[in-house]
């Protein structure tokens, strides 16, 4: 009884076949734009209906939506822009109706964008409007005023996957949702990490999957900002963890490539789309989901998912995990009424600092097992 796709069905862009040489022929004489390593997994993802039901890059009128209502013009929820930013000279002699060849950095064609529209955008209220501030120094903000002077949009067809090192753990939604039925899953909930698990994340998780059938834990492959641990290192941790600590067949793991994009509130309801995509029924939404910095209150991706009835997946929202002393494990505010000086906060930070010393975290921070194949590596984090 996985949950349906979001607006009803999957999206699939993927061209197999004699069609797709045809199309390979064809774009080898199209103008060409060179999508970056993230822009490139955009492209993979609307291909492969992780971003159902988006069928291509956003035209003028789905941007404006999701800035401005938090909905694409069919009034389905939809919070984070998918967009392709190109310069004029890029686009020259471009015109709405035209097909175009999307290219890797390396040169090989990945698809074909056939272009709807081409059309100008105000950055600053591009980065107001997702990520609450005009902020340079707000990743997400940096990022959006490095982008190109204009957007091309349209429906896509992918006619090639970009390189990825890390294909043994990648799934489609159509993959993911005949797994979960094979496994005889109704119920199942997602997880979304940038980080290796520490017992906070695997308390949430646990909890959450004393309520459902299957524990779907879908680590986040991509660009990320300094000092967040490397993609290797999450999935070697997570393997460690799974292992040694939940019973067979209660975990799925796969990845989802994209890139942060650090946008609280909007991100989080995102990602609840995605594995609605996956087939989970519920998401997991802890403490400052998708936060940086100090721009989103703890709990404001909590709060938004209230202006979502509609959204087709149900969130179970998570206060924060500690240790405490005086209760002698693993609890939350809602369960621990000792006072802060019993409280072990699961800082991250400090859980880092401790590792880059080459220290193994106390027991009650980290699985030993999980700390000593982070430990394995020279420089776990991204530099």
């Amino acid at each position: 009884m996985t949950s349906r796709p979001h607006g009803g069905r999957l999206i699939n862009r993927v061209v197999s076949g004699r069609r797709r040489e045809l199309l390979l022929e064809e774009a080898k004489e199209l103008t060409k734009i060179t999508l970056n390593r993230d822009w490139a997994t955009d492209l993979v993802n609307i291909a492969g209906g992780v971003f159902s039901p988006l069928e291509g890059f956003m035209v003028q009128e789905e941007l404006m939506g999701v800035l401005y209502d938090m909905r694409l013009p069919s009034d389905l929820p939809w919070t984070i822009p998918i967009v392709l930013d190109v310069s004029p000279e890029e686009i020259s002699g471009v015109e709405e109706g035209d097909d175009v060849a999307l290219v890797s950095e390396s040169g090989l064609i990945l698809g074909l964008l056939h272009v709807e529209e081409i059309y100008g955008y105000d950055k600053k209220e591009f980065a107001e409007r997702v990520f609450k501030t005009r902020d340079a120094n707000h990743p997400g903000v940096a990022r959006t005023y490095a982008m190109k002077e204009l957007l091309v949009g349209g429906k896509i067809d992918l006619l090639n996957e970009p390189e990825n090192k890390f294909y043994k753990y990648t799934l489609y939604p159509a993959e993911t949702r005949v797994l979960f039925r094979e496994k005889g899953w109704r119920t199942i909930v997602g997880f979304q990490t940038r980080n290796a698990p520490h017992l906070g994340h695997e308390y949430i998780q646990k909890t959450a999957l004393a309520f459902v059938d299957g524990l779907f834990i879908n680590p986040l492959i991509g660009k990320k900002k300094k000092g967040d641990f490397k993609d290797e290192v999450i999935l070697a941790a997570y393997e460690a963890l799974i292992k040694n600590y939940y019973p067979k067949n209660s975990v799925v793991m796969a990845i989802l490539r994209t890139w942060m994009r650090y946008a609280g509130p909007r991100e989080a309801i995102f990602h609840a789309i995605i594995r609605k995509n996956f087939g989970c029924t519920h998401f997991i939404v802890g403490r400052d989901h998708a936060g940086v910095g100090n721009y989103y209150g703890p709990y404001e991706a909590q709060e938004i998912f209230s202006e979502f009835p509609d959204l087709g997946i149900t969130p179970l929202f998570f206060r924060e995990f500690f240790y405490c002393k005086k209760c002698g494990g693993i609890v939350n505010e809602r369960i621990c009424p000792h006072s802060q000086e019993y409280r072990i906060v699961f800082s991250g930070t400090k859980i880092r600092e401790m590792l880059m010393r080459g220290e193994r975290p106390p027991d009650y921070m980290m699985r030993p097992e999980v700390a000593d194949v982070i430990l394995k590596w020279d420089n776990p984090f991204v530099e």
